[in-house]
Formats: structure tokens, C-alpha cells, sequence
């Protein structure tokens, strides 16, 4: 609970729940932490609000019992309900859930009064529409700055070198001849994920402004070294073409929430082939773009070097930046990477626990001085 008690006391003013289940009990129902806990022990003095149809799914099948539903929820202490769709059947229902005094009134009183101090907190009645003073800085330069360091510091090193003695990464900048191969070297749409300018995010490079990895790496290589793109090439392309090293940068495809679900959590095709292909025919460093651990075991042995890359988002020059040393890799595994999906759940701490890589693992290396 560290930060949630860390933002409070600086004043965070609304907080949602969470769709999910603790020990059992739905969070849009248990009254012990959405009042007990966050109102009462932690004094929060805004607002609590649901999450999109989150009343709804206190049962299973959701709705399946909607006055029970909404008692539940508003009674946990829930004081602003998202109603997406239909909001006439959930006032009629609280409505009489209050008339007939199964609700207390001091419980709507408490919510009402909780949303009103907000707003007025806010000097929303003064002040009602958004203040635009700042929006020509949407985008800035020194934003952009900022988000290629979050780029930078993120990124996780996970091998580097078939042995420790032979280092693969930094790269050289001065190459005859370098391929950039896969299927997310030249997408921003696959760099930023979903969420981003429409819910499930969108593939290419038509949605926002951005550096895309394959640019960012002809930005950062000396001029004299040709780079050669190809999203998906074979392998006979790769070994008659004598290319000093290869990057490939594959992974998963935009999604957002159920849409993200799976059972398999593979790198999306044809990156296993192109891994394979490419790989298998000269050094390389495998970029992978991915919300989450995905499969890397069945590769790992053939790649000379991996990358976690993430979500970079628009700044791809981040990417660039250390995979050629101009700065160096520090980032750690935020959480544990499996071997194989048959693992999962596995935690630190639990009896068998044997993943590809563990949690807090990061390789480092040194940014190479500019002469």
C-alpha cells in the first residue's frame, strides 16, 4: 500500500477500483478496504470511483443480479458508479434501494458530498472547461527529450554475447553493410501498443508523430554504413549478403484489456521465422517490442543478443541510444520471465522457481567514450 498512501497525503483526489478479486471477494464490493481501509485508516477525503461496468461484474455471470449489484457496490463505499450504457435502470434502482431504506441516506449524502468537495476543489463551478494555456506543449521537443530517457533507462539487456568474453553490444556504429529485419523495426503503431489515439492502438506509421526504430538506427550509424531493411527476409538473402550483424525487432501486436488475453504468450508471426532466419546466419541482437514476457526460450540459444524493449512508445532514438553506446543499459526486470507458459503464475519466492530470467535481472553495459 506505499504508494497509495504516499499520493493520498499529496492530495490525489479520486481513486477507481479494480475489476479483480482479493481472497475471493470483488473489489467493487469489499467494504473493508474501499471504506475501511482507504477512507477511514488512510483518511482519503475524495472520491471513489467504479471502473467501466465494475458494479456489474461484482456477479458471475455479470448483471446477473443488478439490485444486488449496486446495494453491494454503493454500500463498499463506491461513490460514483460508470455507467456506460444504461444509467436509467441504475437510477431507478438505487432510488428505490434508498426508499426502501436498504441504502441509508447518509451513504448517498457521504458520496454526493465527496464528489462536491472535489469539484469545488478543483474551482470546477468557476472554471468548468479544461484550460488550454498549456496544450501548445503537447508534444514538445523537451518532452520528447524526456520520454527518450524513460526509453533509454527501461530497456532490459538480457544476453549479450553467445559467451560473457565476447560481447555483442555496444554495436559498432561504422559497418560496411548491417541488416534491420522484423515486422517492428519501422511501426510506431506496434511501438506505442494500444491505448494509444484509439483503444486497441493502431499498426503503422499514420497515428502520431514519432521516431521509428529502424530510423532511429539510420540517425544514429555512420554514414558510410549501408543499412538494409527488410521486414521478413529469408535466409538465403541473409547469407549472401555478408552483413557485418543483424538487428531484428519483433514481438506482440496492439491490444488492450480482454483483447490482450492468451494462453500461448508467443512473439506474433512471422517474428519466430525471422528470428530463425536471420540468426541463424549472422550475429545478432533481437529487439523484442511486447507488453509482457513472451516466449524466448525455443531462441535464445541461437540469438547472440536480447532486448526487452517493451512499450517504447514514439521515441524510438531511445533504442538506438544504447544499442550503439551512446549511453549504457542499466534496466531490470520489473517481473520474472519465464521459460514456458506451463510456469505460470511463478513468483519469486515460490519452491520451484526456475525462469528464463529472474526477476531483477538486467546485464549492464558502459557507454563507449566519443573521441
Amino acid at each position: 500500500m506505499p504508494a497509495y498512501y504516499d499520493s493520498i497525503i499529496k492530495g490525489v483526489s479520486t481513486v477507481m477500483v479494480s475489476y479483480s478479486s482479493w481472497n475471493g471477494e470483488r473489489m467493487h464490493a469489499n467494504r473493508d478496504l474501499v471504506t475501511g481501509f482507504l477512507k477511514d485508516r488512510l483518511n482519503f477525503r475524495g472520491f471513489v470511483i467504479s471502473d467501466w461496468q465494475g458494479i456489474d461484474r461484482i456477479t458471475s455471470p455479470p448483471h446477473a443480479n443488478y439490485t444486488y449489484s449496486v446495494q453491494a457496490g454503493v454500500s463498499a463505499g463506491i461513490d460514483m458508479i460508470m455507467v456506460p450504457e444504461n444509467y436509467n435502470e441504475f437510477i431507478d434502482t438505487l432510488t428505490l434501494l434508498v426508499k426502501d431504506n436498504i441504502i441509508p441516506m447518509s451513504r448517498i449524502d457521504d458520496a454526493v458530498k465527496r464528489i462536491l468537495r472535489v469539484k469545488f476543489t478543483m474551482g470546477l463551478f468557476e472554471n468548468p472547461l479544461a484550460d488550454l494555456s498549456l496544450v501548445n506543449q503537447l508534444g514538445s521537443q523537451e518532452h520528447r527529450e524526456l520520454a527518450r530517457e524513460a526509453v533509454r533507462k527501461s530497456l532490459v539487456l538480457l544476453k549479450n554475447g553467445k559467451s560473457t568474453s565476447q560481447p555483442l553490444l555496444p554495436l559498432p556504429k561504422k559497418a560496411p553493410k548491417i541488416l534491420v529485419a522484423g515486422t517492428h523495426a519501422d511501426n510506431l503503431g506496434y511501438q506505442c501498443g494500444g491505448w494509444t489515439i484509439e483503444w486497441q492502438g493502431v499498426a503503422g506509421n499514420d497515428l502520431t508523430v514519432g521516431t521509428t526504430i529502424l530510423s532511429a538506427i539510420k540517425k544514429t550509424v555512420d554514414p558510410s554504413t549501408q543499412v538494409v531493411y527488410q521486414q521478413n527476409p529469408d535466409a538465403n538473402f541473409v547469407k549472401s549478403n555478408e552483413f557485418d550483424y543483424a538487428i531484428v525487432v519483433v514481438g506482440e501486436v496492439p491490444y488492450a484489456e480482454m483483447m490482450g488475453d492468451s494462453s500461448n504468450l508467443t512473439i506474433t508471426e512471422p517474428g519466430p521465422s525471422t528470428i530463425n532466419n536471420v540468426c541463424g546466419a549472422v550475429k545478432c541482437v533481437v529487439v523484442i517490442v511486447s507488453g509482457r514476457p513472451v516466449v524466448l526460450e525455443p531462441y535464445v540459444e541461437k540469438i547472440d543478443a536480447v532486448v526487452a524493449a517493451w512499450l517504447p512508445g514514439t521515441e524510438g532514438q531511445g533504442v538506438a541510444d544504447v544499442l550503439f553506446g551512446d549511453y549504457g543499459f542499466t534496466g531490470k526486470l520489473a517481473r520474472t520471465w519465464f521459460k514456458s507458459v506451463d510456469q505460470l503464475p511463478m513468483n519469486v519466492g515460490d519452491r520451484n522457481y526456475n525462469p528464463l530470467f529472474p526477476f531483477g535481472f538486467g546485464l549492464t553495459t558502459q557507454a563507449v567514450k566519443m573521441n
